[in-house]
């Protein structure tokens, strides 16, 4: 496994370490994302195996230790497992998420105290805005939520549009359904009433670019690749509900 890098946006990184061994032959990639600015921020601190690799490649970038910001989208392995080993590389580091999971984990997983976020609140990392935005089980985990960057207009989808393979790192193609494909294998999305809403408020934000963690990021029709996946999991809603008996 290597990290590759590509700039996707404005001293926005794309970081992918892609495996081959997850749903062979297409595999799976990981992607992590660095935001600079006088304050540099990750979003997805990684699997701990990872970290090796992944802060090699933030080295290239930018000295790993004025890392400031960690955050990603929930409390899980592939997102935050190396967190403690950044925080340990970084003195000036600081964990940042919402309020479920600083409570609910990172209070006591985090080696130091993290910084709860409102929803909606925004962090200034100098250069960039950057906006924390609470989205409780979408796609999955109570403690979800996502980052947007008002001043690229790019939304950090965490786990929205996750998709096999190891494509471009910016692609104008159709994700949807290749997330939709994705869906059918892992069923990894909590399918209820709060998903599509969810969804169409994050395309109200108007994004241009869509960071994705598994798979391509996308740039083009960023609102209508959100509203088209919001329709999806509510036609799918729709259909799973019509098979519960009255």
């Amino acid at each position: 496994m290597e990290t590759r890098i590509d700039e996707i946006g404005d001293r926005i990184y794309r970081l992918s370490t892609y495996v081959p061994d997850i749903v062979p032959p297409a595999g799976f990639t990981f992607n992590q994302f660095l935001i600079l600015g006088e304050e540099p921020m990750l979003f997805h601190a990684g699997f701990r195996r990872m970290f090796p690799m992944v802060s090699a490649a933030v080295s290239r970038l930018m000295p790993v230790e004025h890392l400031r910001w960690i955050t990603f989208g929930h409390y899980e392995a592939d997102e935050c497992g190396a967190m403690n080993e950044w925080l340990a590389v970084a003195p000036n580091a600081q964990v940042a998420h919402g309020a479920t999971g600083c409570l609910v984990s990172l209070n006591d997983m985090a080696d130091r105290p993290p910084r709860i976020l409102a929803n909606g609140e925004v962090i200034d990392i100098g250069g960039k805005q950057i906006r924390y935005i609470d989205t409780p089980h979408v796609p999955h985990g109570w403690d979800a939520g996502v980052i947007y960057d008002e001043t690229s207009r790019t939304l950090f989808c965490g786990d929205l549009f996750t998709h096999l393979g190891n494509g471009p790192a910016l692609t104008e193609s159709d994700i949807v359904g290749p997330a939709l494909a994705a869906e059918d294998i892992f069923y990894d999305t909590s399918l209820g009433p709060s998903i599509a809403p969810t969804v169409r408020r994050l395309a109200d934000l108007a994004p241009r670019t869509l960071a994705l963690m598994h798979g391509s990021s996308y740039v083009g029709d960023a609102v209508a690749a959100l509203r088209d996946l919001a329709g999806a999991y509510d036609h799918r809603l729709r259909a799973v509900m019509a098979e519960v008996p009255a």
